[in-house]
């Protein structure tokens, strides 16, 4: 299949910049494709503004999230001390914000980001290296600044940590209420969820527990930014292994929006199930079977969402003894590990099937074909069909009519399409996939869920839809969702004095991060 070229066609006609002025966005992204070698000053301009554009506006929204309670980061709405803030608090702690406005606000940048990132992809090709890694790296920094928004489980990992590394209980046996009189308490979201993640996971994380919730805060933070950076660096290496141009590839991942904002704004630990998988395909293609294997395994051991690339790797391998054997290598060990450490528990996949999220797409097509949302069993049929497509793509890439690196892009979209829970930062685990794999079609794919993605989880989208009383969970099935929910989440428990109780914040109640 053809390489991904978001850039440049030599034989296209010239383009004068009145018209690219003159012409709306889809109109000058197509003109930048179609221009020929002399307008690369041109496309380079628009590429380095655009890049520019995504740094400050990352910056706008950070510098805003910083100085007040806002919407923007629930925890804010419990408590917001300096260390949660963030060091840019000082800067904008004086701005009043209203809510409102603060989610109109976040939405229109939202989409002028989604619009500078469109030109980005276009204009990649013009880029120099030096200039699209400086942006990069100085988008890690600003959102390495930010409190954790909009959407986050950071503070539930710190929750778990302090479970097994402070109190001596069992994640996979306990919720976080368990012990309530923590400090970590009050931030948490998922009070009574039993721990979803991998033993690999867990037991790194453990030994955050025993340290001051802002110091254990702050290197969680720094751990998160630093893997981003280290996934970066993997997927540049993996497009060179490829022979492709490595820099289209990295951008296309590295500054998408829903990234930025929803992945590393919310230092979710995706980023660490990435930089495992990205080193089997690197190790893959290096045709280091064994070792292919083992990080593989490793990515599974930290959410068991990796466990969709397991068949196509196993596939694309050149000794696949090798790679079966690796990745035992490293599973009996993790294995042995997590039942020392946790006893037979394992990781509570269970509740989440139990949860819908508003426009994952099986609500979505359950309520426009009338059905009230998902019922079980559409949620079932969903999985059935999952089943079906990774099997015939596995069948595919045997008989070597798809090769084995779009099979796993394809087999991430058709996961991501099944979930009955879908959160904004999946899209961080196809996004990758559909650089590397060189199909045209699958990025064209990945960046149509993007942008359902983006529109479903504007703020402006939930108020556009309670104008008009459309409530996509006003269902039998979308409340029995929600009350499995809240059974989950912010239940009633006695605090020690210094720690007050919280209320569940009423423009929260739609918005919480479950982790998958």
């Amino acid at each position: 299949m053809g390489e991904f070229r978001p850039a440049v066609s030599a034989r296209a006609p010239d383009v004068a910049p009145r018209d690219l002025l003159g012409a709306g966005l889809s109109e000058r992204l197509r003109a930048l494709r179609r221009a020929p070698a002399a307008s690369a000053p041109r496309a380079q301009r628009a590429g380095r503004l655009a890049l520019a554009a995504l740094v400050a506006c990352s910056l706008l929204l950070v510098l805003v999230a910083s100085g007040q309670r806002t919407i923007l980061v629930p925890q804010s709405n419990v408590d917001f001390p300096a260390w949660l803030a963030g060091p840019l608090h000082q800067l904008t702690h004086g701005i009043a914000v209203r809510s409102d406005p603060t989610a109109v606000g976040f939405s229109v940048v939202l989409v002028a980001m989604t619009a500078a990132y469109a030109v980005v992809v276009a204009c990649a090709r013009s880029l120099s290296v030096r200039v699209a890694i400086s942006a990069i790296v100085a988008l890690h920094l600003v959102w390495l600044l930010a409190p954790p928004m909009p959407l986050s489980d950071l503070f539930n990992y710190l929750g778990y940590a302090r479970l097994g590394g402070l109190h001596g209980l069992n994640p996979y046996t306990h919720g976080i209420a368990a012990a309530g009189h923590d400090a970590v308490d009050p931030f948490v979201t998922w009070q009574r969820l039993r721990s979803p993640y991998g033993p690999l996971f867990m037991l790194a994380s453990t030994g955050l527990g025993p340290l001051p919730l802002p110091v254990a805060y702050w290197l969680m933070k720094l751990a998160t930014v630093a893997a981003s950076l280290g996934v970066v660096a993997l997927l540049w290496r993996c497009a060179r292994q490829l022979g492709r141009d490595p820099l289209p590839t990295v951008l296309l991942y590295a500054v998408n929006p829903l990234v930025l904002v929803y992945a590393l704004g919310g230092f979710h630990n995706d980023v660490f199930l990435l930089l495992f998988a990205l080193g089997a395909i690197s190790l893959l293609l290096q045709r280091r079977d064994a070792g292919a294997g083992a990080a593989l395994a490793c990515a599974i051991a930290v959410k068991a969402s990796a466990g969709i690339l397991l068949p196509f790797l196993l596939l694309g391998a050149h000794r696949r003894g090798r790679f079966a054997l690796g990745a035992g290598a490293a599973a009996l060990p993790l294995a042995a590990a997590s039942v020392l450490a946790y006893g037979g528990a394992h990781p509570n996949l269970g509740d989440q099937t139990s949860l819908l999220s508003s426009f994952s797409v099986p609500n979505a097509l359950g309520q426009l074909v009338g059905l009230g949302g998902a019922p079980p069993w559409l949620l079932t049929s969903a999985n059935v069909l999952l089943v079906l497509v990774v099997a015939a793509l596995a069948a595919a890439t045997w008989r070597r009519r798809i090769d084995w690196l779009p099979a796993a892009g394809w087999a991430t979209l058709a996961l991501i399409l099944s979930l009955a829970w879908l959160q904004p930062w999946y899209a961080m685990w196809l996004l990758p996939l559909a650089a590397l794999a060189g199909s045209r079609a699958l990025v064209r794919a990945t960046l149509a869920v993007c942008a359902y993605l983006l529109l479903t989880f504007l703020p402006v989208t939930g108020m556009a839809l309670s104008a008009l009383d459309y409530r996509p969970m006003d269902s039998p099935v979308g409340r029995a969702s929600i009350a499995r929910m809240h059974a989950l989440q912010w239940q009633p428990v006695r605090r020690r004095a210094h720690i007050f109780t919280v209320q569940r914040p009423r423009e929260l109640a739609d918005a919480p991060a479950l982790p998958h």
